[in-house]
C-alpha cells in the first residue's frame, strides 16, 4: 500500500472510530450494539418494501448488525410514521418515508399524530419516476394527441389513480393544470385494479410505477405517453418526459427518505448518513435501484429538507385544486 493511501485509510478509520466513540458517549454503548429496525409504512412486496430490504441488506453489511424491515402499512403511511415518532431517540428505529409522510399528509389530515419535521433526517435515498400509460389499443399515440382530444372534448377522458390524495392522483391534477384540460379522476385500490382498467379501456390513462408498467409495455398491452419526472428514466430512455413534450414545469415523482426517531444523537445520525453516502455510491446498490426504476438520491439532512421545501407549495396547490377535504 502506498504511503498516501495508508494515511487516507488511517484517517477514515480514525473518523469512524471517533464517531463511534461519540455515539457511545451519548447512548451509553457503541452503536449499533443490537439489530436496527427500518419501518416501511407499506405492505410487503411493493416498491417501498423492496427498497427497504435493499437498504437493510446494505446497512447491515456496513455495520455488521442486522437491519430488519418492519412493515406497518395503513392510513397513508401514518401508522408507520407514528410508530417511529414515538420510538426512543436512540437510532434503533428508522423510517423509510415517502411524499405522503412528509408532505401530502399535512394537507389531507386535520390532525397528524406525528410531526413531519421532528425526525432526524439521514438521506434522500431515491427518486422513482412514474409513467403516464394508456391502452395499446388507445387511439392516442402521443401525449399531445391525447391533450388535443381532451381540449376538444372536456370531461370525456378519465384517469385512474391508486386512490384520492395519492401521488398518482396528484399527477393527474398537475397534468390538468399545466395542459389546461378537463379529465375525470377515477380512484382504484392500487395497480392490481388500476392497470386492468386501463388495459381494458375502462379508463383512458393511468399514472403508474415504471417497473410494473414496463413489462406490460413490452408485451404490447400498454403504451407509454410520458415520464413524470424532470429527466428521462435510465431504464426507459426512449420515453420522453411530459415536460419536454410541451408541458413545461411538469415534475412529480415518488421519492424516499430515510429518517430516524426524533432525538437520535447527532453522532449516530452521522454514522448512518455516512453509511448511506457510501452505499449510494456503490455500483451494486445502484444496479439494484435501477431494477426498481429508481435513481440514487443524496445523503444528509439538507437533501431531504430541500426536497420537502420544494414539494410543499406544489402539493398544497394540487390538493386544493383536487378539492380534497381534510380527514
Amino acid at each position: 500500500m502506498k504511503k498516501r493511501d495508508f494515511i487516507k485509510l488511517a484517517g477514515s478509520l480514525s473518523a469512524a472510530m471517533l464517531a463511534g466513540n461519540l455515539a457511545w458517549a451519548q447512548t451509553g454503548k457503541a452503536w449499533p450494539a443490537s439489530p436496527v429496525k427500518i419501518v416501511v409504512p407499506f405492505p410487503a412486496g411493493g416498491t417501498t418494501d423492496v427498497l427497504g430490504r435493499i437498504l437493510a441488506e446494505g446497512l447491515g453489511r456496513h455495520f455488521g448488525q442486522p437491519f430488519i424491515v418492519d412493515n406497518k402499512p395503513g392510513a397513508a403511511t401514518i401508522l408507520g410514521a407514528e410508530a417511529v415518532a414515538r420510538a426512543p431517540g436512540d437510532g434503533y428505529s428508522l423510517l423509510l418515508a415517502t411524499p405522503a409522510t412528509l408532505v401530502t399528509n399535512r394537507f389531507t389530515f386535520k390532525k397528524l399524530l406525528y410531526n413531519p419535521d421532528a425526525y432526524e433526517k439521514i438521506a434522500l435515498v431515491a427518486v422513482t419516476p412514474n409513467l403516464l400509460v394508456t391502452s395499446s389499443s388507445s387511439p392516442f399515440k402521443t401525449l399531445p394527441e391525447l391533450v388535443a382530444y381532451a381540449r376538444a372534448n372536456p370531461g370525456k377522458l378519465t384517469y385512474a389513480s391508486q386512490g384520492a390524495g395519492t401521488l398518482s392522483h396528484l399527477a393527474g391534477e398537475m397534468l390538468k393544470s399545466i395542459a389546461r384540460i378537463d379529465i375525470l379522476h377515477i380512484p382504484y385500490k392500487g395497480a392490481a385494479t388500476g392497470l386492468p382498467a386501463v388495459m381494458s379501456g375502462e379508463v383512458s390513462m393511468y399514472f403508474d410505477t415504471i417497473t410494473t408498467s414496463l413489462p406490460l409495455i413490452a408485451d404490447g398491452k400498454l403504451r407509454a405517453l410520458g415520464v413524470t419526472s424532470a429527466q428521462r428514466s435510465k431504464i426507459a430512455p426512449q420515453v420522453p418526459t411530459i415536460a419536454e413534450q410541451g408541458y413545461a414545469g411538469y415534475d412529480l415523482a415518488p421519492w424516499y427518505a430515510l429518517l430516524s426517531s426524533p432525538g437520535t444523537p447527532a453522532p449516530v445520525v452521522k454514522l448512518l448518513s455516512d453509511a448511506m453516502d457510501k452505499l449510494m455510491k456503490d455500483e451494486a446498490f445502484q444496479n439494484k435501484l435501477a431494477q426498481l426504476g429508481a435513481e440514487p438520491g443524496q445523503a444528509g439532512a439538507k437533501a431531504v429538507e430541500t426536497m420537502v421545501r420544494t414539494e410543499l407549495p406544489k402539493t398544497e396547490k394540487l390538493v386544493k385544486q383536487a378539492g380534497l377535504t381534510m380527514q
